[in-house]
């Protein structure tokens, strides 16, 4: 049993020779691998599931879980996936997380909760577990190439088919470093990246590029809702979240609009103070009541948005694609550069709501933001092909 009182399923040491391994470490990541293995397993499409229009529920009668919607008494678990869980430190992801690990278990997808962090000698456990489950899987899925820990386990595999979900907009990042031949780098990330820990990790960096890298037998498999331009060799497969709008919804919209929440005040890029005054600025402008926080917005940032701006504050329990999709949701959505303005307009595609993204000001960055942050976060705007754009705040801009 883990620490997070989730008992382990029987035969949870690993995968059947061939079976599927999937590695996930966020809950967006793990809804991404339930959105691949419903479209890898021939899932009908959300209109078949519901028998009648788009965004209807599903009959009644019906049982829950896929088997309902064709895929047989055995759902996403048929073909042999296992789910392993690399947990995190941080308690709203766990929570997060925790929840997933439900959904997909009522799937009847195998998990295996892993505390992967739990302790200085945690990874060495972690990893010499899970040495055999990656000799033996055929095919291995994986929600977030930059990660070091995700790095290090590919090193280990022998697996022929590699498989890339969506891990938010950093999969737009990965495929053009893939392109280029660029070492894997997070776009928000500062420096050089030639400290003395990225000098010691590069060689096993290195081989997982390599990994990634279709050639030979290897086929590698990118599943994203993102817009990205494959590099030679590589499989991009369209996600179009129908496994959760089979699932869930059509949900109850509300008259108000909701703003979205982002971390790019945790993550360095922009700076706090004008944050709030864009936050405050789009809560006048479009009338906005609730805000969706991320899961990784620090408390005190929070409790600013509540008690000067006046928005109540909404901690999802899980990815705000499935929040959404149940309900109830704003008429208008509006939110910064980020994923959801890529993600939410499909999986609320037929509900009439409408999702509008706001340009970040350059005058927003912090001085020692990455270089590189203002082009990305404009392409994750300028690429949103479903999202109305918000060209300027202009409250937000004034000191």
């Amino acid at each position: 049993m883990s620490r997070d009182g989730a008992k382990r399923p029987e035969g949870s040491a690993g995968p059947e020779a061939g079976a599927t391994l999937a590695f996930v470490e966020s809950p967006v990541q793990l809804l991404n691998v339930l959105e691949w293995a419903y479209a890898d397993a021939g899932g009908p499409s959300p209109e078949q599931a519901a028998g009648g229009a788009p965004g209807d529920r599903p009959s009644p009668s019906a049982p829950e879980g896929l088997g309902a919607a064709g895929l047989g008494a055995a759902g996403l678990g048929a073909a042999g996936l296992t789910v392993v869980v690399l947990s995190p430190h941080d308690p709203m992801t766990r929570g997060q997380l925790r929840r997933m690990a439900e959904l997909a278990r009522d799937e009847g997808i195998t998990v295996r909760w892993e505390d992967a962090r739990g302790g200085a000698g945690a990874p060495l456990k972690t990893i010499g577990g899970l040495r055999g489950p990656l000799r033996r899987a055929g095919r291995i899925v994986i929600g977030d190439p930059f990660s070091r820990y995700v790095q290090l386990l590919l090193t280990l595999t022998r697996a022929q088919d590699l498989v890339v979900v969506d891990d938010g907009t950093a999969t737009m990042e990965f495929v053009s470093q893939l392109a280029s031949g660029e070492p894997l780098v997070r776009w928000h990330r500062r420096g050089t990246g030639r400290g003395a820990r990225e000098m010691v990790f590069a060689p096993v960096s290195a081989t997982a590029r390599r990994r990634l890298t279709p050639g030979g037998d290897r086929r590698v498999e990118v599943f994203s809702s993102m817009p990205v331009e494959p590099p030679a060799g590589v499989t991009v497969t369209a996600n179009s979240f129908a496994w959760t709008r089979a699932r869930f919804g059509p949900p109850r919209l509300t008259r108000g609009t909701d703003l979205v929440g982002t971390s790019l005040v945790e993550t360095g890029v922009v700076d706090p103070e004008r944050y709030l005054e864009a936050v405050a600025a789009l809560a006048r402008t479009h009338g906005a009541t609730r805000y969706f926080a991320h899961r990784r917005e620090s408390t005190e940032k929070l409790h600013r948005v509540a008690a000067e701006i006046g928005l109540e504050i909404v901690r999802p329990d899980l990815p705000l694609e499935l929040i959404a999709r149940r309900g109830p949701i704003g008429h208008t959505i509006v939110s910064f550069p980020s994923t959801v303005v890529h993600t939410l307009p499909l999986a609320l595609s037929g509900t009439g709501v409408k999702v509008a993204v706001c340009d970040v000001d350059p005058a927003w960055l912090r001085s020692d933001a990455s270089p590189r942050a203002q082009g990305f976060l404009s392409g994750v705007t300028g690429t949103a092909r479903d999202a109305h754009r918000l060209r300027s705040v202009p409250a937000a801009t004034t000191s």
